[in-house]
């Protein structure tokens, strides 16, 4: 399909991109574009205008600022996921981020884009929730940092205003040494699809015993959620595996996911008990059957 006439300016800089986005009621930010061109091709949306970042300074790259990484939002997929520093401090990030549709979409799609665009079904916003990432937001008043746990709001909605831009992603580092394992672990009906049900698991082990988990959930709500009860079971617990198999149960507690023709609300509930026992075990270093 044909999408409907609009209009393109390309800022410079991140101030002229919010003041093009504040001189226009329907304006829309164009990232890599990844999911706003099939909408637009599908006449889901009708901007007036589109705000193009490809060329707007301070955007991209991947610094070590200290205790956390920094991310510029036009930074794409593939650069995250092939990055050393990602890789050496955030390789969750990097693991799920592989996972993101396909080679094209992985070297055209940016991890701001992704995350502005707030899909459940995203593989990315689950695992932002997991580390406790910091979206550093530019609008009229100047700038503000909003946690992932506040970001996300609804089905396909976030914290930022019509005239805002996410400029930066704040990962925290959780590298080697540190005692974090990782796992990132989908379900989806063919490659390349979206996430049925994805678990992002982020456990920290101190000898036989597990001092801290963080699990993350895809596509079970209208916001990517936090297994909290499982993670409460986790601290403190023996890593075993029939430790895990106790807190997995409980992945899918105060969940409301949605059916549709992937899967019903309670397949998808199995799928998240299944797949949170997977990832944290992988995460935990524990065998299937014990240490």
């Amino acid at each position: 399909m044909i999408p409907p006439q609009f209009d393109c300016v390309r800022p410079r800089t991140v101030d002229e991109a919010v003041g093009a986005l504040a001189e226009h009621d329907n304006a829309k930010v164009l990232a890599g574009g990844q999911s706003l061109l099939p909408i637009l091709r599908l006449r889901l949306a009708y901007p007036d205008m589109l705000v193009d970042l490809g060329r707007t300074a301070g955007m991209w790259g991947i610094r070590d600022v200290g205790d956390e990484l920094l991310i510029g939002t036009m930074t794409t997929h593939y650069q995250v996921m092939t990055s050393e520093l990602v890789r050496r401090h955030c390789g969750l990030l990097a693991e799920a981020t592989a996972t993101v549709a396909d080679p094209q979409v992985r070297h055209r799609g940016t991890l701001g884009g992704s995350l502005s665009h707030a899909d459940p079904a995203g593989d990315l916003p689950a695992v932002a929730l997991a580390f406790g990432t910091t979206m550093v937001v530019a609008g009229p008043a100047g700038r503000r940092t909003v946690p992932a746990s506040e970001f996300f709001e609804d089905y396909l909605q976030t914290a930022l205003e019509p005239t805002d831009v996410l400029v930066q992603v704040r990962v925290p580092k959780l590298g080697a040494g540190s005692g974090w394992g990782y796992h990132y672990e989908k379900f989806q009906r063919v490659a390349q699809a979206w996430a049925i049900v994805g678990v992002a698991a982020l456990v920290r082990r101190s000898g036989g015993r597990i001092e801290e988990a963080r699990v993350g959930l895809t596509n079970m709500g209208s916001t990517p959620l936090r297994a909290t009860a499982t993670e409460a079971a986790l601290t403190g617990a023996s890593a075993s595996a029939a430790a895990v198999e106790d807190a997995a149960a409980l992945a899918a507690d105060g969940t409301s996911p949605a059916s549709d023709l992937s899967g019903q609300a309670d397949y998808r509930q199995h799928l998240a008990r299944v797949l949170t026992r997977s990832a944290v075990l992988a995460a935990a270093g524990v065998g299937a059957t014990g240490m």
